[in-house]
């Protein structure tokens, strides 16, 4: 099993995966999944259920996922646990061969789910170590590689390595949004029925810029008209925010990141939600942010979620930056401030809103009882409230629900 803290090592009979380093580290293990090769940032995930929800959500956009739990793929794949229309992480490197699937709810194999989605698997790992090392060093940019012939240019996967220019500054929700406005129909998952449907109902339809059309607006029925109306603009959404949000009572519409203030406010919204989403928020907030600002003046009920809440603080006037590490597992207590309960949490961030310097009219929510780092606000002259972390879970605790009855309750009032 190769050890994270290796040098160039040599490669050893049967490899037919590795990772190499941007200085020229390199781990080889057993690749699986798709062959080929990408380039992006290291990052490590806690969370001991879930693959599959992980490998999809949109935030994972430009990074590869080394997973701490041992044991990855052993309950399958299927066509249910997954929060996009297909994997967005890179790849995985994970401790374990991956077994034949023994679960009932298995539909294919979990390194035949990656290999159609042509992402890039690599075992063997000690990704203990692994882990170790991006604590200590912070998340480093890889090259990873998978070939069945154990055919590598080493040296051309490092300098793909040392060439990539990194997350910050860079904005990728723009790459993950949906480009047509949508109409979101389906709750949460239930034992023995599944989802009642797994996909956006309607597909409103787009113009060349990935506008809405006014020829296809949706007009809702009357009972539906009654229904408190949200309006979601994708950063690079999870398909449960959206269950929940249904579940609690509202209807959805979602509209692309890029969405204008006119084009958002064309759907007659009741409330404004900003998704979660990858990348650096300060590159996204130079379109969203303008925005933001002026839903806000409109008084309408505002909610947001990991990016979405870095993206409502920036428009208020707050900072981000770049964590060392960052936070991803579905482990993380949090603490809420107004009456000192903790809630255990799912979350997956590398950068995050800095506590020094929030407005006046910003009160800090929540806090990581991790490293202090914020994790929710809500503002006091306006309807508009966001938290850090992923309250829709999947993967993760369910403690957080209450957050979206809020939402809609603010709506309903």
């Amino acid at each position: 099993m190769a050890d994270a803290h290796s040098t160039r090592a040599p490669q050893p009979k049967g490899a037919t995966g590795v990772v190499v380093f941007a200085d020229g580290r390199t781990i080889w293990g057993r690749g699986f999944g798709a062959t080929g090769q990408a380039v992006g940032e290291l990052c490590f995930n806690t969370a001991m259920t879930g693959y599959q929800e992980v490998m999809t959500d949109p935030s994972y956009a430009k990074q590869v996922i080394a997973f701490t739990f041992p044991h990855i793929g052993n309950v399958g794949a299927n066509d249910e646990d997954v929060e996009a229309a297909e994997a967005h992480a890179l790849g995985a490197i994970v401790r374990e061969p991956v077994t034949a699937p023994s679960n009932y709810r298995a539909g294919q194999d979990f390194a035949d789910w990656m290999k159609r989605w042509g992402r890039i698997g690599i075992s063997g790992v000690d990704t203990r170590a692994l882990t170790k090392l991006v604590r200590e060093e912070g998340p480093p940019t890889i090259a990873i590689a998978h070939s069945e012939t154990c055919e590598f240019d080493i040296d051309a996967l490092q300098r793909m390595a040392a060439e990539w220019p990194g997350l910050e500054g860079m904005d990728l929700a723009k790459d993950v949004s949906r480009l047509q406005v949508e109409r979101w129909a389906g709750g949460k998952w239930e034992w023995g029925s599944g989802y009642a449907e797994l996909r956006p109902s309607t597909s409103l339809g787009t113009n060349e810029g990935g506008s809405a059309t006014e020829s296809k607006s949706f007009v809702p029925s009357e009972v539906e008209a009654r229904t408190p109306h949200v309006v979601a603009i994708d950063y690079g959404s999870k398909r449960n925010i959206f269950r929940n949000l249904s579940e609690a009572g509202a209807r959805v519409t979602v509209v692309p990141a890029a969405a204008s203030f006119d084009e958002i406010m064309a759907h007659e919204p009741d409330g404004i939600f900003l998704s979660n989403g990858p990348g650096d928020p300060a590159a996204t907030g130079e379109y969203a942010v303008p925005v933001i600002r002026q839903l806000l003046n409109t008084g309408k009920p505002l909610f947001g979620i990991c990016l979405g809440h870095q993206m409502l603080a920036l428009a208020v006037g707050g900072r981000t930056s770049k964590m060392f590490q960052g936070h991803r597992g579905a482990n993380h207590p949090v603490k809420r401030l107004e009456d000192g309960r903790v809630e255990i949490t799912s979350m997956n961030h590398g950068f995050a809103v800095e506590r020094e310097g929030l407005p006046e009219n910003v009160r800090e929510t929540h806090v990581s009882l991790f490293d202090d780092s914020n994790c929710g606000i809500e503002l006091t002259d306006k309807p508009a409230f966001s938290v850090q972390y992923h309250p829709e879970a999947s993967p993760g605790p369910q403690d957080s629900f209450y957050l979206f009855e809020k939402f809609v309750g603010m709506m309903r009032q």
